[in-house]
Formats: C-alpha cells, sequence, structure tokens
C-alpha cells in the first residue's frame, strides 16, 4: 500500500475552513469592543453591541418577510444609521443589498428595481415620493403582472415629519417597528460559498440596459481589508461619511468600519461646514472625498473652517483624477490627501498613489504633481497593467503611450447581472477592461489622461481633457473646470471647457475679454491645438458622489453646435 502524500490531500473541514464575508467583523465588534460607539448621527450614538442587535433583529424580520438567498433587497436613502445597518442585516439573511442613488429619476429607479426584480425596498421618508412614482412606472409597465416590492420606510427626526405620516397612512411599515419584530439574536449564518452575491451596484440606470454590477462576499471580505492596509488606517479610527454609502457600498468602508472596531461619523449631506465641525467635535481621523469636495473644503470661508485643525486628517479622494493645485491646497491646510483609483466594477480603491520617502525633499508643487497620478496596485488586487486598445499588449513605461488600464485578481465584481455581452467584453483576454486610458511612468506608477469616451479626437490627434482641465485649475479665477469635445467642422472635434469661477473673482459681465484670458493663459502652458476653442462660464452638474456629469456637458456641447 503506498503511503498517502497529505501535502495537498487533507480535505477541507469546519476548523480549517468557511466562506468569506465581512459579516464577521460586526461579531467580533461587538465582542471585543461591546461599550464603543459604532454609530454617530446627530443626537442619537450606538455602540457596537447595539448595533449587531440592530442588525440581526433587521435580519430575523426579513426573514419572517420570506427574504433570503437568491432574493434582492433595494435601498434608496442618503447616508443615515439604517443605511448602515442593512449592509449587515441584509446579507445575513442570504439576501442581496441593492444600494440606489437617490439622485436619480423616476423612470431610472424603476429600471433598476425591475432588473433587479426587488422583493422589498427600504425609503427614506424624504425619497418616497420618488419611489411611489417608480413602482407607478413599473406597474404601467408590467402588463399585468406586476408584483410590488414591500416597502420599508426610513424615517428621520431631523427631517419635515409631513413625508413620513404620508407614508405611515399608505400603511406603509416605518423601519424601526420592523425592528421590533425581529430577534436581537437571530442565528444568523455566513454564506455557503463565499461566491455567492452581497451587493448588487448599478453604473447607470438611465438606459434600458443598465449595468449590474453583482459583488462576492469574498470580494467584499478582501476589498474591507485593503481599504484599510493601503490607507493605513489604525484600530478605532473614527471616519466620516462624506461619501455617499449607496456608491459601491461605500467603497465598502460599511463593513471595514466593523473590523477596525471603529465609528462612524454620519452626515446626511455633506457640506465644507459640517465637516470642519465634525472633525472638531468629535476627532475625525479619516474620511473620503471626490476631488470635487476637497475643492469646496479648501475653498470654504473662513466662518465656516477651523483652521489650524486639532490634527492631521487622513483623505481617500478618488472618483476622478485630482486636480494637483487642489492636492497643494489640502496640505497646505494639514490634511494628509492618499490618491486612490477605483470603479463600480471593483467596489473599491483598486490602486493607490503609494507614498514614495523620495519625494519628501521634493517641493509642495511636485508633490501634489506625483500624487496627483493613480500609482499601483493596491496590495489585494493580483493584476494591473496598461494594454494597447489594438495588439493587447503592454504598452512601455515611458510616460507618454496611452493605453487601456486593465486588472484582475479576486477584487474584481463577478460581472454584469443578466448582461453576457457586456460581461464578454468586460473581461476579454483575462482581463477586466476599465475604459480609462492611461500612461505607465518610468516608476511603474500609472497616470490616467481620460476616460475612453472622453477622449478628445481633434484633427486625428489625442486630447486628454484632464490635462486641459489640470491647467484651467491653476488659474486663479478659476473654482471648477470641466472640459469635453464639441463638434468641429474642420478638426472633428475641439475642447470645449466649461468653468465655474470664484466668488469674488472676475465676473462674468464680459465673457468675452474673460475666455479670451483663459485660452491665451492656456496657450501658455499646453499647445496650441489643446486650448479650448469655446468656453462656458457657470456651475458644473454633479453627481451624487461630486463627480462633474460630463455626459451632461457632453449634450451641452453638442448642443451649442458646431465650430
Amino acid at each position: 500500500m503506498e503511503p498517502q502524500n497529505d501535502i495537498d490531500d487533507l480535505p477541507k473541514n469546519p476548523a480549517n475552513f468557511t466562506a468569506l464575508t465581512p459579516l464577521w467583523f460586526l461579531e467580533r465588534a461587538a465582542t471585543v469592543h461591546p461599550t464603543r460607539k459604532s454609530v454617530v448621527y446627530e443626537s442619537k450614538h450606538y455602540t457596537w453591541q447595539q448595533t449587531y442587535q440592530r442588525c440581526r433583529r433587521l435580519a430575523s424580520a426579513l426573514s419572517q418577510l420570506s427574504i433570503g438567498p437568491g432574493t434582492a433587497v433595494s435601498v434608496l436613502s442618503p447616508n443615515v444609521p439604517a443605511m448602515y445597518e442593512v449592509h449587515f442585516g441584509v446579507p445575513m439573511t442570504g439576501a442581496v443589498l441593492n444600494c440606489i442613488n437617490f439622485r436619480l429619476n423616476p423612470l431610472n429607479v424603476a429600471i433598476i428595481l425591475g432588473h433587479a426584480e426587488a422583493a422589498l425596498v427600504f425609503v427614506d421618508q424624504q425619497y418616497f415620493a420618488l419611489a411611489e412614482e417608480a413602482l407607478k412606472i413599473m406597474e404601467g409597465k408590467s402588463e399585468g403582472l406586476f408584483k410590488p416590492p414591500v416597502l420599508i420606510v426610513i424615517g428621520d427626526e431631523t427631517c419635515d415629519r409631513a413625508p413620513l405620516e404620508y407614508a405611515l397612512s399608505k400603511g406603509v411599515t416605518e423601519y424601526e417597528k420592523l425592528l421590533e419584530t425581529g430577534d436581537p439574536e437571530f442565528p444568523w449564518k455566513p454564506p455557503r460559498d463565499e461566491w455567492q452575491s452581497i451587493a448588487l451596484g448599478y453604473t447607470s440606470g438611465t438606459t434600458a440596459n443598465p449595468k449590474g454590477v453583482l459583488v462576492s462576499h469574498r470580494a467584499a471580505y478582501l476589498m474591507s481589508l485593503n481599504v484599510v492596509l493601503t490607507w493605513g488606517m489604525k484600530e478605532g479610527a473614527i471616519y466620516l461619511w462624506t461619501l455617499p454609502i449607496f456608491h459601491g457600498n461605500g467603497w465598502c468602508f460599511t463593513w471595514s468600519l466593523a473590523a477596525l472596531c471603529g465609528t462612524s461619523v454620519i452626515l446626511r449631506q455633506a457640506s465644507a461646514k459640517s465637516i470642519y465641525k465634525a472633525i472638531a467635535e468629535h476627532g475625525v481621523t479619516n474620511f473620503c472625498a471626490a476631488p470635487i469636495v476637497l475643492n469646496s473644503i479648501v475653498n470654504a470661508p473662513p466662518e465656516d473652517t477651523i483652521l489650524p485643525l486639532p490634527h492631521v486628517v487622513n483623505v481617500n479622494t478618488g472618483g476622478s483624477p485630482p486636480p494637483p493645485p487642489i492636492l497643494l491646497a489640502m496640505s497646505q491646510k494639514g490634511f494628509r490627501v492618499t490618491h486612490v483609483y477605483g470603479l463600480s466594477e471593483i467596489n473599491g480603491p483598486a490602486t493607490v498613489c503609494a507614498w514614495n520617502p523620495n519625494w519628501d525633499s521634493l517641493p509642495f508643487e511636485a508633490q501634489a504633481r506625483l500624487n496627483a497620478r493613480q500609482g499601483v496596485k493596491c496590495m489585494c488586487l493580483e493584476g494591473l497593467d496598461v494594454l494597447d486598445t489594438k495588439t493587447n499588449q503592454p504598452i512601455p513605461a515611458d510616460g507618454k503611450t496611452i493605453g487601456e488600464v486593465v486588472m484582475r485578481g479576486n477584487m474584481v465584481m463577478k460581472g454584469y447581472l443578466k448582461n453576457p455581452k457586456a460581461n464578454e467584453e468586460a473581461f476579454a483576454n483575462g482581463w477586466f477592461h476599465t475604459g480609462d486610458l492611461a500612461v505607465k511612468h518610468p516608476d511603474n506608477y500609472i497616470e490616467i489622461k481620460d476616460r475612453s469616451k472622453d477622449i478628445i479626437i481633434s484633427g486625428g490627434e489625442n486630447i486628454s481633457s484632464v490635462e486641459v482641465e489640470n491647467v484651467l485649475y491653476t488659474h486663479p479665477s478659476v473654482l471648477e473646470a470641466s472640459v469635453v469635445a464639441r463638434p468641429d467642422k474642420r478638426w472633428g472635434e475641439s475642447p470645449c471647457a466649461f468653468v465655474a469661477l470664484r466668488s469674488g473673482g472676475d465676473h462674468v459681465s464680459d465673457e468675452r475679454k474673460l475666455a479670451e484670458d483663459l485660452m491665451k493663459y492656456c496657450r501658455s502652458k499646453i499647445p496650441s491645438y489643446w486650448v479650448p476653442k469655446s468656453i462656458v462660464f457657470g456651475p458644473l452638474p454633479k453627481s451624487a458622489t461630486g463627480k462633474i456629469q460630463k455626459n451632461v456637458l457632453r449634450a451641452t456641447a453638442k448642443e451649442l453646435g458646431t465650430l
């Protein structure tokens, strides 16, 4: 009889193998720090023991409503405690959590609810009318086969009670009443398989063919640890929710905060004033924000700021390439900014502009330029490269050649729900294709130049809208800037800049002169064919996450007509 080779043949058993899931973080937090604050919202404070009990109550109550594996539960809400709790309570039942952008219109919401086949919808009282209208649209298109999802309204004492009272008059159950029906000792179980979906998020709700991103328990677990390890977050961190929680499940910081036994300070609506106030009152150590939010922080009026800061505050920024002048201004005010890059399909940061100690001796301006790059792969991402879009081969690390950013690894989404064609395209050649165009520098740090749909092709030459924007941001009169393509009779396309001015800066009484001044300024810093041929002044449209909506600006530029 041949001896057994136990090196690779020993079987898994319950003692040495279980499905990875971030849900265990909550159980640990309640055990290790039961009395530490878990959530702070206005006058409400919860401990980790209370949050664990509330999430188990929620899971128990949902199970009594036949919510379980294979079921989607949607949430339409700004940042409130319930929005944090559903990230544990819903998947504890085996169901999949679907957070929806509350700034979408009723048709967009209806498309997502229908595509996700949501069985239940949690809706904040402020957005109850939006949910009602979405359900009416769904009913009108169902041809009599519509089974409406159960609605649960989330009340908020800090808001006008009229919408809540209206919802209750319709017989809708209030969130806290639902929790009262649940068992605080509910015996929840982890998923049978870590490939099971924990979350479903949508990259867009504006078409009849939405892209629903499915995230596994395994990916959420790894991303939850990835974000804290990459950032160097400490145990007991005090995290300020300026990032909308619906956005990529809060970049998985929802689960990370439980892993760290930290405290979530929740803002229903973030502003520069509320951010500075929270730092002073709650000792905030960390927050995430898009560059546009950082812009509001550095340009806040003196009466809304608290400077110097009482301590160093760590900031994660991403969502769009941050202009170096904004990074410089944040640093000068005492914020330590880490630049990360990710997508909905990764559910959080995939790359980080890891700080090189050799940069410490450089001037602030040079440091900001280096920190504006998207950087290198995070420690839990297995593959990152920039490929030639025609040959699918890696581009040279020369800082000039442009290719598409691709990734692979355990943090990448499972795929798009009910969209095999999109999955085939996204995962072509064994990589996840981001659609972002970038260069790779000699130090192997990548730097995004544009989205593939945002690159401007003028006379056959590529123009990076990001680089033009970065130049505009250095002008003293410019508060915000975004550059898109405008139809051009001679060149096919030419850069069109949309600019918001600083208050107290140049008035737009003479738009022509101001536009000429900005063009002259750009001409001194970038190639002449990169200089915007048209400039539009006024406020810029933004998404709920603070991103400037280039799709809206592209449509506006098209409406302006051909140059």
